[in-house]
């Protein structure tokens, strides 16, 4: 039987749509203000907080390419 994950982030009992890396989601949690209660290497996240990891995370990604000269 699969197991069904719930969002890391603490007091949200949704199950989990995508996951990011630890890492990635670390740096963002601050500034987002999302606190998380992952231990592990992957961080499960329900469709709300995904959408707002993964929009900050595009900011940053653009953000790094220009700093680089990178076309983006």
């Amino acid at each position: 039987m699969e197991q069904k994950n719930l969002c890391d982030v603490e007091g949200c009992g949704n199950p989990a749509a995508r996951s990011f890396s630890q890492e990635e989601v670390a740096k963002l949690a601050s500034k987002l203000g999302l606190p998380l209660q992952s231990s592990g290497k992957r961080v499960h996240l329900c469709e709300k907080h995904y959408k707002q990891v993964k929009k900050e995370l595009k900011k940053q990604k653009k953000i790094e390419k220009l700093r680089h000269g990178l076309p983006f």
